[in-house]
């Protein structure tokens, strides 16, 4: 088995001069590593921050890569869901130490099943905490063996997005997340846009601002 950064197939796009931090997105389920990658310029357009997808381990017929296997909305399978927190984390700290920038300075983001893996490495318990969460369309996990750590997360910068019509995981999941986040001490940007499952482009144009708002605390943490 590949180990490092070899571990997961990922795309990388460099930062335009010495990074101030970095940027890493995953994916949806059913999709690859090119998904997500037009967002790095979305979000960091200046490309003050290095940035990459990485593609998710378990290949889903008949195209299409998934980080686990869906169980009910919510509670991913423990099998995959346990194995792919281990080898992305592994693959996390492989990054960090390959581009010299912290998670600390990291910014974690997804969509979908992304935004699950997100939260998982940015959120569970014994990691370090990333500079900022970007999740859209997510749900936090609720996995047998796996711990949320919730318990003080103040100041923790956390973008939200999701659709009120999303039929693949329900709004409700949003908001119950924006509700543990807050409750943890977590300062949320949340929004709701009238939209089926997928990413508001109003919602995006917002976020370079919010990305360079978060990597100047981190620099200054």
């Amino acid at each position: 088995m590949s180990s490092g950064l070899d571990a997961l197939v990922h795309r990388l796009r460099p930062a335009a001069a010495e990074p101030e931090g970095a940027l890493i997105l995953t994916h949806g389920r059913g999709a690859d590593e090119s998904d997500l990658l037009p967002l790095l310029d979305a979000l960091d357009p200046e490309r003050r921050l290095v940035g990459a997808v990485p593609r998710a381990p378990l290949q889903l017929p008949p195209m299409g890569y998934h980080w686990y296997v869906s169980g009910a909305v919510g509670h991913p399978d423990k099998k995959t869901f346990l194995e792919t927190c281990d080898l992305l984390g592994s693959w996390l700290e492989a990054w960090a130490h390959e581009t010299g920038v912290p998670i600390e300075r990291t910014i974690l983001g997804g969509f979908s099943q992304g935004t699950v893996m997100a939260y998982a490495l940015g959120l569970g318990r014994g990691r370090p905490q990333p500079a900022g969460l970007v999740a859209f369309s997510g749900f936090l996990p609720e996995v047998d063996g796996f711990e949320l750590d919730l318990e003080d997360r103040s100041g923790l910068p956390v973008a939200m997005g999701h659709g009120t019509y999303d039929d693949i995981i329900s709004v409700d999941f949003g908001r119950a997340a924006r509700a543990r986040l807050e409750a943890a001490g977590a300062a949320v940007t949340y929004r709701e846009s009238p939209m089926p499952h997928a990413i508001d482009p109003g919602f995006l144009r917002e976020l370079p601002a919010w990305v360079r708002s978060v990597i100047a605390g981190a620099a200054n943490a």
